[in-house]
């Protein structure tokens, strides 16, 4: 996925940035193919009762990252990004702040997202195995804390805590 096996690290920056990490009982192959497959995406990447109508994913850096979120009163919510850096079955790494082609895009308007102002963010998962799991790292990175701020407002922690747990329960069932 990429070129060499040399990658950036990212480091924590609590002013800006929101984590999410856990030991889980899965290998990282299966975490992968269910972050880098659209139907394997589709059945966990949201909330329930919120679901994911539309996935495409172009598996390359600068490649599309796209998906559909529905709510349950069936308000549809498109989200774009576009892949950054891809280590197969370790890393993965995508931004809403590009779209295809690292070509720049502007802010999302999502006036039904609670009021909340349009930000842009990075989000950086890793996937390193751990005795017979998989430690499991979200990093979504934002340029301002009151992006950060208004992310965690929105239910980062709960929303991808249970994402995760729905992502297990899943890939045990394959």
């Amino acid at each position: 996925m990429t070129a060499n096996s040399e990658h950036v690290e990212i480091g924590l920056d609590p002013e800006l940035d929101l984590v999410l990490e856990r030991v889980v009982d899965v290998r990282p192959e299966l975490i992968w193919k269910a972050w880098t497959t659209p139907e394997h995406l589709k059945p966990w990447f949201c909330p329930r009762p919120w679901s994911i109508t539309d996935c495409r994913i172009d598996l390359r850096p600068g490649g599309e990252f796209f998906f559909t979120m529905r709510s349950p009163d069936s308000k549809e919510f498109p989200n774009a990004g576009c892949y950054l850096e891809l280590v197969e079955n370790r890393k993965l790494s995508w931004t809403t702040a590009l779209g295809p082609g690292y070509r720049p895009v502007s802010l999302p308007v999502h006036a039904e997202n609670k009021g909340a102002p349009p930000f842009h963010f990075t989000a950086v998962l890793t996937f390193t195995p751990e005795g017979n799991g998989t430690r499991y790292r979200a990093l979504a990175m934002h340029a301002r804390s009151a992006d950060r701020d208004v992310h965690e407002e929105m239910g980062f922690s709960e929303g991808w805590g249970v994402c995760l747990d729905q992502l297990v329960e899943y890939v045990k069932g394959w």
